[in-house]
């Protein structure tokens, strides 16, 4: 497998991981805050819609469209349909997957995040993936807790 094609598969698992553990929660869950942050598990996938969206598009490309819902910047305290949160991010995580096949792994990005420390850091393609796999993970950790709080579940997701 080529490099590209192993960081890419690494974010895949890391998406399959966060909609997997939240399978099977009822809207009323969804929305259900028990972590010490207010976080709610679908404001949890709504932040990494946005972190795709922002990465792969804002980021890379320079240019990007407004969700559906505009950016009002409050995923955890404006609560949306479940549906709508959950198809926005695996229509935000197509887009970002077709980026990532036509832009090579050392390409600059044409915009810029407006950290200073992590826009330093994230200074091609490939850094930027290494940053989502990182912050998808983090969530998907957030998720796993949320879970277990919410219902007693845990082991959730592809492995």
């Amino acid at each position: 497998m080529t490099e590209k094609a192993v960081l890419q598969a690494f974010l895949g698992y890391q998406r399959a991981s966060v909609v997997a553990i939240i399978d099977g929660l009822d809207e009323a869950a969804l929305h259900t805050a028990v972590l010490p942050s207010g976080w709610t598990p679908i404001g949890l996938i709504e932040h990494l819609s946005d972190a795709e969206r922002h990465w792969f598009q804002d980021v890379l490309t320079g240019s990007c469209s407004p969700p559906p819902w505009g950016d009002d910047g409050l995923s955890f305290v404006t609560p949306r349909p479940a549906a709508v949160v959950l198809d926005f991010y695996r229509q935000v995580c197509a887009v970002s997957d077709e980026l990532i096949a036509e832009t090579p792994l050392d390409a600059a990005p044409a915009g810029k995040h407006g950290d200073e420390v992590l826009a330093a850091q994230t200074t091609d393609l490939r850094s930027i993936i290494l940053h989502m796999i990182e912050e998808t993970a983090r969530h998907a950790g957030h998720l796993d807790a949320a879970r277990e709080l919410l219902d007693g579940r845990t082991g959730l997701g592809p492995r």
